[in-house]
């Protein structure tokens, strides 16, 4: 699902599973995610390392039976053995469920991918283009930054996906769906804007193939806002500055 080489997605609007199994969801990238303030679309989990823990054993997505036979596999390989104990050398039993998701969440806190847009706000005036410069004038003219925000650019907040105008498919619930509470329908965690031109299909389902139409489609949703060809233009050309 997280490809390393493809800016931590795979490129599928959902992803293949167990058996040739899809999740319902499009698979969020992993570069940049340790940053963000609760993990999954619906934020059921609180960091990478609660994170690591659920498709593991998720059906659908890794299907192992049980955390017990995840640590069978692990001990049966002597170099994840002594990896663990070397990693863990005050745990008298190194090879535990809770010390594989420290791991993983270790590895995707390394996952950072600073941008040229850094080196502009550190002062850096010719890191961006003109083109790039009248682009982010143009998002924050247009409001994004009233979710996309933070150091992240997103990845700090839910929001009702329909804010402005009722989105046209409600068939999955959102947050609702974790939390049972009908105010959280259709609530889902803002994703982050770093590197967006290459984690395409876009939303929580992958049913947006181009960085045009998802950038139309929220200022239309989420603020009301008809954008020309121009402007959705001109907001895409900042946005790949944010490419790491």
């Amino acid at each position: 699902c997280h490809m390393l080489d493809k800016y931590g997605v795979d490129g599928q609007s959902t992803s293949d599973g167990h058996k040739g199994q899809r999740g319902e969801r499009n698979a969020p990238t992993v570069y940049n995610a340790a940053g963000h303030f609760v993990q999954f679309w619906d934020g059921r989990a609180p960091d990478v390392e609660a994170q690591a823990k659920g498709p593991v054993t998720n059906p659908v997505e890794m299907a192992m039976p049980s955390e017990k036979q995840v640590i069978a596999v692990l001990k049966s390989m002597p170099e994840y053995v002594e990896a663990f104990k070397r990693a863990f050398p005050e745990d008298k039993d190194p090879v535990a469920y809770d010390n594989m998701a420290k791991a993983v969440g270790a590895f995707e806190r390394k996952l950072v991918t600073p941008s040229r847009w850094d080196r502009f706000l550190r002062g850096d005036q010719t890191a961006l283009t003109n083109e790039e410069k009248a682009g982010f004038n143009a998002y924050m003219e247009t409001g994004c930054q009233a979710c996309h925000s933070g150091a992240y650019l997103g990845g700090d907040l839910y929001q009702r996906l329909g804010l402005i105008k009722p989105w046209p498919d409600t068939s999955d619930p959102g947050r609702e769906k974790v939390t049972k509470n009908e105010a959280d329908r259709m609530i889902f965690k803002v994703p982050s804007l770093r590197n967006i031109e290459r984690t395409a299909p876009y939303y929580h389902n992958g049913k947006v193939e181009t960085l045009e139409q998802a950038v139309s489609r929220m200022a239309e949703y989420q603020l009301g806002e008809i954008l020309t060809d121009a402007q959705v233009k001109s907001i895409v050309t900042w946005l790949r500055s944010l490419t790491g």
